[in-house]
């Protein structure tokens, strides 16, 4: 998770900026990073290989919904589901929606992962599924990431003893949703590259595997094809 942003002025203006984009900010929802842009554009990127005409993508995890409005902004005829767990989070992520015209486009629902989209998507249709979740051990955040819950919900930041238990859910129950030659993508914390990447190998529903990095050389996405079903 970035050290070089500063949550509080973000709060305090009411905003920040993600892939050029103004994100609208509350509190109660994670302040968008520079870090998480890689996901973004890796998505845009997949998007724009796929070259569909209408393609169909998942947000999970939305957060303020920077992802979801990034993605439609940037491909015109996306189609954006975007998910979280907590009131806060889906407040802002639909006022960013408003906020940039896209209400027609983009979909903000509240529930436990793809337990929200249950009744809304019919399964194996959809083309790209991203996911930014939390990804710090419950230990860390209790000792050198302590810091990160002064001003930020935990819940965006606690993902169990190992950091990965939301990488594990999304990994199993986005097969369902996904269309073979569908795309999961991931971000991943510093370290967690690998783990993740051989969560995809283990569940035997994914190919073509790869780990993305940034311009520092840090692994910080983790991309995946959905295999068809048997």
């Amino acid at each position: 998770m970035s050290e070089d942003i500063d949550v509080a002025d973000a709060y305090g203006k009411g905003s920040a900026v993600f892939m050029g984009m103004e994100i609208l900010v509350a509190s109660g929802a994670l302040v968008p990073r520079p870090e998480t842009e890689l996901l973004g554009s890796t998505a845009v990127d997949v998007l724009h290989q796929m070259n569909l005409p209408a393609p169909r993508i998942v947000d999970m995890c939305c957060g303020a919904g920077n992802l979801a409005c990034a993605i439609a902004h940037r491909v015109q005829t996306a189609r954006v589901w975007a998910s979280d767990l907590t009131d806060a989070c889906v407040e802002v992520a639909r006022r960013n929606v408003v906020h940039h015209g896209l209400a027609g486009r983009v979909s903000v629902f509240q529930g436990d992962l793809f337990e929200a989209l249950s009744t809304s998507l019919p399964r194996g249709t959809i083309d790209v599924v991203i996911c930014n979740p939390p990804y710090i051990s419950e230990k860390r955040l209790e000792g050198d990431r302590s810091h990160l819950v002064a001003l930020e919900p935990r819940e965006a930041f606690a993902a169990g003893p190992y950091g990965i238990a939301i990488h594990m859910r999304v990994v199993k129950d986005a097969l369902r949703y996904l269309r073979p030659g569908g795309a999961l993508l991931f971000e991943v914390g510093l370290g967690q590259d690998r783990q993740v990447a051989s969560l995809l190998e283990r569940s035997r529903g994914y190919d073509n595997i790869r780990i993305l990095t940034n311009l520092a050389g840090e692994a910080r996405v983790v991309l995946g094809y959905a295999k068809p079903q048997a």
